[in-house]
């Protein structure tokens, strides 16, 4: 299967008094990933654009997407590094007006290409959002579209599984 594969830079305010990235900063690059990987970048050129960033942006969009769920497994912790963290994402569930994004946090690589199968490597973390397009004049949701739907349809693979909760 194919995934996104996102780069996002660390900062120095994301680590904790353990010298790791803090957990709530972890969701933060997650965000990040998500908004490069799915938003349109009016700056982007074609061949610098992510083949699923088929969602205006801005507040004059049309539509806006909502975060109706998050779930977080750390497996390692991930101490500051200057080349960027690489974020593989997939969709794990396509629906009518939801998607569920997949992300594993990996190690970065230079010239990593931006799609590509999965590195195999052992993740520092690997969580799941449900994201919700909703119409921005009516605030409800609405259904993905035909364009967004062919866009995405190539990165869907299984969902992930989380270890079982005591």
């Amino acid at each position: 299967m194919t995934r996104l594969h996102v780069p996002v830079a660390l900062r120095w305010s994301d680590l904790d008094a353990y010298q790791h990235v803090n957990n709530v900063e972890m969701f933060r690059l997650l965000e990040d990933a998500r908004i490069t990987a799915f938003w349109r970048h009016a700056d982007a050129h074609d061949d610098h654009a992510w083949p699923t960033a088929v969602l205006d942006t801005g507040p004059h969009a049309s539509s806006h997407t909502l975060v109706a769920r998050q779930e977080i497994e750390y497996l390692r912790p991930l101490g500051f590094t200057r080349n960027p963290v690489r974020v593989e994402m997939w969709i794990g569930h396509l629906g009518g007006a939801s998607l569920e994004v997949c992300y594993e946090v990996h190690d970065g690589a230079a010239g990593l290409a931006r799609t590509g199968p999965s590195s195999g490597g052992a993740p520092y973390a690997k969580a799941a959002t449900t994201i919700v397009v909703v119409d921005a004049a009516t605030e409800k949701p609405r259904r993905i579209t035909a364009d967004e739907r062919a866009a995405w349809e190539p990165f869907v693979e299984e969902p992930l599984s989380f270890r079982r909760r005591r």
